[in-house]
């Protein structure tokens, strides 16, 4: 049995730009899946148009509240099966994503596991930012509490300037507006903040500026999915 890590697009009516043709190969052998978002997960399917009756898949959801218990017993049931299909929201599952789970299960079960290219937010930004690609660390969500958040930003400045390792972070859509004038209250004038907003979407951008560039060339984020890039 192997586990099939199958990329998703991150922006919709993509699919056929960024999306290799091993996903379309897999796809057609996988009946089950663990996914984040059935709807979701059924609708990518559908609009790859292979042929596959939806209805004849199994799905099981695999999101953050998902117990070990549950994801193993799913693969465990499947096991006769050769393969087992692992699909995200958006992006490349295990890479922020709760699909390391199911993953961590089949490592342990000494199953074969087979990721799949595909296009990940994460890896996109970085190879458009210009910041180093040698050391970097995602620290997914910064503090929410104000005071917290400025005392993360001002540590993590202070990491770029000493060591010259790239940090990249998220925020949730609708708070991107304030994380940025965050950024720019709580960083060095001249520290460079790189945006990565709609990546692959027509509408997308990836700039890197400095703080104080930024700060008189705000752009509206408002619910436009991002990442955060501090780096030099």
């Amino acid at each position: 049995m192997k586990l099939v890590l199958i990329p998703c697009p991150i922006s919709e009516n993509t699919a056929s730009d960024v999306l290799p043709a091993d996903v379309s190969k897999y796809v057609l052998l996988c009946k089950h899946y663990l996914v984040e978002n059935v709807r979701t997960a059924r609708r990518f399917i559908s609009e790859l148009k292979l042929g596959i009756n939806i209805e004849e898949l199994t799905f099981e959801i695999l999101d953050k509240d998902s117990t070990r218990s549950l994801i193993s017993s799913f693969i465990s049931k499947h096991k006769q099966e050769e393969y087992v299909g692992v699909l995200s929201e958006a992006g490349c599952p295990g890479i922020a994503d709760p699909g390391a789970l199911a993953v961590s299960i089949a490592q342990e079960m000494n199953m074969e596991v087979v990721p799949l290219v595909g296009p990940s937010s994460i890896l996109l930004a970085l190879m458009g930012s210009g910041f180093s690609g040698q050391n970097f660390t995602f620290h997914g969500y910064l503090p929410i509490d104000k005071d917290l958040k400025a005392k993360k930003i001002n540590l993590l400045a202070r990491e770029v300037e000493k060591t010259g390792f790239t940090h990249l972070f998220i925020e949730t859509p609708f708070r991107n507006n304030a994380m940025l004038e965050d950024l720019i209250n709580n960083s060095p004038a001249n520290l460079l903040i790189c945006i990565a907003c709609d990546v692959t979407s027509p509408t997308g951008f990836i700039k890197t500026k400095s703080a104080h560039t930024w700060k008189s060339e705000m752009p509206d984020l408002h619910k436009r999915p991002c990442i955060f890039l501090l780096g030099q």
